[in-house]
């Protein structure tokens, strides 16, 4: 059955869930960001993880992302719609727009990037980083609240806390990347992992640094935009479910199937211990 998974923070703290609870899961990687707050909307299940934790506690290179995506994962979920702040490298793409990623660039390091590993090696395919049914589905979801929306875009993950320096930015805007932030990876990368439709709706706070006529971004300014687009958040994701529809909808880009063929160690050379770490996400295969 459909179970649609919301990750983000502003604006979604207070979804009309019914049934709502929050509940704690525990995970072979431990415990996620937060407890997550379970639910239906329009007749279909709902979680929303806050990525940071309840008052933005965690800083974006320790967020538990592992934890997470399994979290989610072991609660039934079978799409992920990621919610994140962002810088914008295009003039077009303004302070306060939304922009449905479909390309990424990694400069994060030291992030667990993977459920896999010694004793168990998969290669999935990152070729598309996101699903295009789901992000088609956010972006009509978000044009009908209202909001100026860009489909398609690369989404540049930094490794943070910092904003990028003038340079940075300026050198990031001429490898073509259009909008940066600090959380999308390895956060797609896991939910592929796991057999998850995934998308990001990016919200465009500020122009990073390369913008000579806009001042360098600061946090009182993204928090500023951040507030203003809180509403826009959230009725995307009230308009995502009735989208989404109830039921099984087997993925037609194959994400609920990323890992056929994924798995390259032989069954007999497999750790065991780290095989029955896996099985929660992992198992249909394992």
């Amino acid at each position: 059955m459909t179970h649609l998974a919301l990750i983000g923070g502003s604006g979604l703290y207070d979804l009309p869930l019914e049934d709502a609870a929050w509940r704690e899961v525990d995970t072979p990687w431990g415990r996620p960001s937060d407890a997550i707050l379970t639910g239906r909307l329009d007749g279909l299940p709902v979680s929303f993880l806050p990525r940071h934790g309840r008052g933005h506690r965690i800083a974006p290179s320790e967020i538990p992302a592992r934890a997470n995506i399994a979290a989610l994962k072991m609660l039934g979920a079978t799409d992920v719609l990621s919610i994140s702040a962002v810088g914008s490298f295009r003039e077009g793409m303004a302070p306060g727009h939304l922009v449905v990623v479909d390309g990424t660039l990694d400069r994060t390091y030291g992030r667990p990037a993977s459920f896999f590993g010694t004793g168990c090696v998969a290669h999935v395919s990152l070729a598309q980083p996101v699903c295009p049914r789901l992000s088609d589905l956010a972006a009509r979801a978000a044009e009908a609240a209202g909001a100026t929306v860009h489909r398609g875009g690369t989404y540049l993950c930094i490794e943070g806390p910092q904003f990028s320096s003038r340079f940075e930015s300026r050198l990031w805007r001429s490898l073509g990347c259009d909008v940066v932030g600090m959380t999308m990876l390895p956060e797609a990368r896991l939910a592929r992992e796991a057999e998850l439709c995934y998308a990001t709706v990016a919200m465009v706070t500020d122009y990073d640094s390369w913008h000579e006529a806009e001042a360098a971004v600061d946090v009182a300014a993204v928090l500023a935009v951040l507030r203003a687009n809180a509403a826009r958040g959230r009725d995307l994701a009230l308009g995502l479910p009735s989208r989404l529809g109830a039921g099984d909808h087997p993925c037609p880009h194959r994400c609920d199937r990323a890992l056929d063929g994924a798995i390259i160690t032989a069954p007999e050379a497999r750790d065991p211990d780290l095989v029955a770490r896996l099985r929660p996400v992992a198992g249909r295969v394992l």
